[in-house]
């Protein structure tokens, strides 16, 4: 392993047994931050309401003042997911009415550079809509090197997933394909343990500057521009204990394969596919039949090149 790697691992890698409560609420205060949690949501009414109201009731509440606000993004839910996020005590935003003067396409990383315009914490810290058995430790160990920390600018959780029965077995993508990608042409990044991880927190004034893959490659989109922009020693990461969330099929995590290539790609020459998509197989009433995918391409500008966004933060 690289020198600065481990040397890394040793400062920037972190328990949250490390940042108690109230040594976070008393940086808070001292530095008079903000900060916001961001859940994008889509199709998650069996688990966005347990995630709200473990954040509502023992991160904000008056002993406890650690999150100002937490802001559901529905990126176009056809079930109860606004109604149970609004019901726990969130704000509840549609990706369509942010900005509507630029068309909003499907993607996670869409709705992530959206909350932006709708979100004022200093800190913003993204939590996936459909963890299970969640615990608030997701929240307060990606915040607490933010707040206790200035040189510290984004903070990955990193966590054990496992995949039914099997501990450790979760995160087939990142296994497969991201740290793969990180270890050969980034590998400063190689000691990220959960590089694709759902679960992070940044400060504003690093979100801002960022381009957004609009699809799923804007985790390690994210985490390569950070580390070239702010560099390896402003970025670490938090052990928060386990990670349950749902699973996705094989041909998902392919189509999330090729989007996650095709970001590392653009990093590497910015240069373009020769076919930009990806054909995959399903058995039909004749055999296997072929199902053709685009792959993510489309990538939002820094936010600091949005208009609306200059004119509401000079207000």
């Amino acid at each position: 392993m690289l020198e600065d790697v481990e040397r890394w691992l040793s400062t920037r890698s972190w328990s949250v047994e490390d940042r108690p409560l109230k040594k976070l609420i008393a940086a808070k205060r001292s530095t008079g931050s903000t900060v916001s949690v961001v859940l994008p949501a889509l199709n998650e009414e069996e688990t966005v309401g347990e995630i709200v109201a473990v954040i509502r009731r023992e991160l904000m509440t008056a002993r406890v003042p650690l999150v100002d606000e937490i802001v559901v993004i529905d990126s176009g839910s056809t079930d109860r997911t606004s109604e149970v996020a609004a019901d726990a005590g969130a704000r509840v935003v549609h990706r369509d009415e942010i900005l509507p003067r630029i068309p909003a396409v499907p993607g996670k990383g869409e709705v992530l550079w959206r909350s932006l315009l709708v979100t004022r914490g200093d800190i913003v810290a993204f939590v996936d809509a459909d963890l299970k058995e969640f615990s608030a430790d997701f929240v307060s160990g990606i915040v607490g090197p933010l707040l206790t920390d200035p040189g510290v600018d984004l903070v990955k959780a990193m966590y054990d997933r496992p995949l039914g029965s099997a501990s450790g077995q979760g995160g087939r993508v990142t296994e497969l394909m991201a740290r793969p990608l990180l270890n050969m042409h980034w590998p400063q990044l190689a000691g990220f343990v959960q590089p694709l991880g759902g679960e992070y927190a940044a400060r504003r004034s690093l979100l801002e500057r960022l381009p957004f893959p609009v699809g799923y490659g804007v985790e390690l989109g994210m985490l390569v521009d950070s580390l070239h922009l702010v560099g390896l020693d402003a970025l670490a990461q938090v052990d928060v204990g386990v990670r349950k969330h749902r699973h996705q099929n094989g041909q998902a995590l392919g189509r999330m394969s090729a989007a996650i290539y095709r970001t590392a790609q653009l990093r590497l020459a910015r240069g373009h596919m020769i076919r930009p998509s990806l054909t995959q197989f399903v058995r039909g009433e004749r055999g296997f039949e072929p199902r053709t995918h685009s792959v993510d391409m489309e990538e939002r500008p820094p936010m600091t090149d949005i208009r609306e966004y200059v004119s509401r933060r000079a207000a």
